[in-house]
C-alpha cells in the first residue's frame, strides 16, 4: 500500500512540474477536473504562496453566525471532533463561496492547516489558492478527493483531501462543503465515504427554522409538503392529505427523503433491497408509482424528492442532539417501520432506538420512561434504572413505573 501510494505521489508531483514549467503538456497524466482547475489557478495565483488568503475576520464571524451550517455543526459537533481526533484529521465546513466557516483538527493536522491559513476566514477556491478538494466538491456539487500534487499550490502536496458537498434538505439549495484533510501518506480508500457521510450528519441537524434563510421554503408554504411518520405506525402526507401507498412504497420514499441530495438507481437499489435478487425493473416500477402520487414531484438521476420534507425520525434525533430528551421520547412513536427487511432502513431503525433509550438511561426523567415504556413495554432494564435513580424519593410516576415494571414480567 505504501509503496503504492508512493509511486503516486511521484506521478502526481511529475504531472505538476510538467504543467507549470510547460503548460498544457500533461492531459493523460491528470484528471480532466484537476487540469480544469489547474488552468484556472495557474491564471490566478502562484504555485508557490505560501498561505490562502483570509477574509475579513468579523465578516467572517458574521456569516457563521447568521449560517444554518452553525446550529447544525454545533449539534453533532461531538461526532465531527470525534472523526478528526480519531484519523488525525482537520475538518473544515465552508460556505457556497468555498470560505471557510468553521474547523477542528487533531493534534497535528491542527498545526499543519494553521500554517497555511486552512482556518475559519481562509479562502480555498481554487483562484484563492489553487485547487483543492474543497473547490471542486464546491464547482461540481459532487464529493472529490486532491490527492498530493494534485494541489495546484505546493505548500498543500504533503495534503490529501476529501470533500462533500452540503445542501439543505428543504430547498436542495447547495450551503456549503464539509472536507476531511490529512497527510498524502494517510490516504484510505474510505475517505471519500467518509466525507459522504459527515456532510449528510450536518443536514440532517441543519435547522427548520424561518430565522434561518434555509427554511425559506417552510415560509412559504406553511408546513411541509410531504410529512413522513416512520416510527412506530407509518403515515405518508402530502399537503395535509393521506396517500395510500404499499409497504415497499412507504420504504422507497422513506429512503429518498432521508437522502435529499438523491440517490442513483443502483444506491436506492441497494439501500431497498440489499443482496435480495430483485430486479432494477422491479425498483423503477415503484418509484413510478410514487412519481405519481406525488404529482410529479420525484426526479431522475438522481431519484430525487423536489419538495419541503419533515420526517418524525429528524425530529427526534434533533432533539436528543439538542439534549431535550423528555420531547425527543413524546415523539419517538417506537421501532422506524417494523419488520421492514431493507438493511438501511433496520440500521437506521436501529440508530434511532438505541439514540433513545441511551439517552433516557443518561437522563432518565421519569415521565419520559413512563412514556418509553408505553412504545417499548418491554425494555424493562430503562425503568428499573430510573426506579433505582428515584430510589425512596416520591414521585407522581412512580407507582405506575411500577405497575408496569410488574406487568411486564
Amino acid at each position: 500500500m505504501q509503496s503504492e501510494l508512493d509511486a503516486r505521489k511521484r506521478e502526481c508531483h511529475h504531472a505538476w512540474t510538467t504543467f507549470v514549467e510547460h503548460g498544457d503538456q500533461v492531459a493523460p497524466l491528470v484528471r480532466p477536473e484537476i487540469l480544469t482547475s489547474w488552468a484556472r489557478s495557474g491564471a490566478a495565483i502562484d504555485s508557490e504562496l505560501t498561505a490562502a488568503p483570509l477574509a475579513d475576520e468579523s465578516e467572517t464571524a458574521a456569516i457563521w453566525r447568521d449560517s444554518p451550517l452553525q446550529v447544525a455543526v454545533e449539534r453533532v459537533e461531538e461526532e465531527l471532533r470525534r472523526t478528526a481526533q480519531d484519523g488525525d484529521l482537520v475538518l473544515a465546513v465552508t460556505d457556497a463561496d468555498t470560505r471557510i466557516l468553521w474547523t477542528y483538527g487533531g493534534r497535528v493536522m491542527r498545526r499543519k492547516a494553521e500554517t497555511v491559513n486552512f482556518v475559519p476566514g481562509g479562502r480555498w477556491d481554487d483562484e484563492s489558492i489553487g485547487t483543492n478538494a474543497l473547490d471542486l466538491a464546491n464547482r461540481t456539487d459532487a464529493p472529490s478527493m486532491v490527492f498530493s500534487a494534485e494541489h495546484y499550490a505546493s505548500i498543500v502536496h504533503n495534503w490529501v483531501c476529501w470533500a462533500a458537498p452540503v445542501h439543505d434538505p428543504v430547498s436542495g439549495r447547495q450551503l456549503g462543503v464539509l472536507d476531511l484533510s490529512t497527510t498524502w501518506d494517510r490516504t484510505h480508500p474510505i475517505g471519500l465515504a467518509t466525507a459522504r457521510v459527515m456532510a449528510r450528519l450536518i443536514e440532517t441537524a441543519l435547522p427548520h427554522s424561518s430565522h434561518h434563510p434555509s427554511a425559506r421554503a417552510l415560509d412559504d408554504t406553511g408546513d411541509p409538503g410531504l410529512v413522513l411518520t416512520l416510527l412506530g405506525t407509518a403515515e405518508v402526507r402530502l399537503d395535509g392529505q393521506r396517500l395510500l401507498l404499499n409497504r415497499r412504497q412507504t420504504e422507497v420514499l422513506a429512503l429518498l427523503a432521508l437522502h435529499p441530495g438523491g440517490l442513483s438507481l443502483e444506491q436506492l437499489h441497494a439501500l431497498v433491497y440489499g443482496d435480495q435478487a430483485v430486479t432494477f425493473s422491479t425498483l423503477k416500477a415503484e418509484v413510478s408509482h410514487l412519481r405519481a402520487a406525488l404529482g410529479g414531484q420525484l426526479s431522475s438521476r438522481p431519484y430525487k424528492l423536489l419538495m419541503p420534507i419533515d420526517t418524525d425520525v429528524d425530529h427526534v434525533l434533533g432533539l436528543l442532539r439538542r439534549g431535550r430528551v423528555a420531547e425527543a421520547v413524546e415523539c419517538y412513536g417506537g421501532d422506524l417501520l417494523p419488520g421492514t427487511n431493507s438493511p438501511a432502513l433496520a440500521e437506521l431503525g436501529e440508530y434511532v432506538a438505541v439514540a433513545v433509550r441511551e439517552a433516557l438511561l443518561a437522563e432518565p426523567d421519569p415521565d419520559a420512561v413512563l412514556t418509553y415504556a408505553e412504545r417499548s413495554p418491554y425494555d424493562t432494564a430503562v425503568v428499573e434504572h430510573c426506579l433505582a435513580v428515584l430510589g425512596e424519593s416520591a414521585h407522581r410516576a412512580k407507582p405506575l413505573l411500577k405497575a408496569r415494571l410488574a406487568a411486564a414480567h
